[in-house]
């Protein structure tokens, strides 16, 4: 047998202590690691939630009602509702957003009558109507809906006499609802609060 041109290397005449004190020391680390690890996670999880706490008010977002499935107050007979018209947005500035929902019946033609309802949703509840802006029963069509800063604005169309064919309107209102005290308080353009359409 010839002997090795290599050096002598100690660790390869290892005795069973030597590998029980390596194997101790990597288990000190490991363990070590361990404890560190979940402390900077929490870290950087906590300062991630109060990122998002912050760009949210607080608390988590909320999606505004969804107006279908909803039964709105309006007698249609067999003919159905819909819905043709709806936006959402924070009306009484409590950062949860409402929905407001213009709908008809579903007739086959001409143009029924709309009303205007507020709808708001409780957490783990169904929408429901809180409130009526424009009554069916007061024969308007309702268009150009929009809710911005808490204000809702549509075009109301409606008829000067019984005489007027219900095909052609001929009184248009630029109507605006806003919530105050503890109520939507109707407003008009500041054009005048009724036009007549030509």
């Amino acid at each position: 047998m010839q002997p090795s041109a290599l050096p002598d290397l100690a660790h390869t005449d290892a005795k069973p202590v030597h590998w029980l004190a390596t194997a101790a020391a990597m288990a000190a680390v490991v363990a070590a690691a361990g404890m560190l690890q979940p402390e900077a996670v929490t870290a950087t999880a906590t300062a991630s939630e109060s990122h998002v706490a912050t760009q949210h008010g607080g608390a988590p977002a909320r999606t505004a009602p969804d107006p279908a499935g909803v039964t709105f107050p309006l007698d249609c007979g067999t003919a159905g509702q819909t819905v043709a018209e709806s936006a959402p947005g924070d009306l009484d500035g409590d950062g949860v957003p409402e929905t407001v929902a213009v709908v008809r019946c579903a007739a086959g033609s001409g143009t029924p009558p709309s009303g205007i309802y507020v709808l708001t949703q409780r957490s783990g509840a169904a929408p429901r109507v809180v409130a009526t802006l424009v009554d069916p029963a007061q024969k308007l069509s309702v268009t150009d809906l929009t809710v911005r800063d808490g204000r809702i604005s549509a075009t109301l169309l409606g008829y000067s006499s019984a005489e007027v064919p219900r095909c052609c309107p001929d009184d248009l209102d630029h109507a605006g609802w806003q919530w105050k005290g503890n109520a939507f308080i109707k407003t008009s353009d500041p054009a005048g609060s009724t036009a007549r359409a030509t």
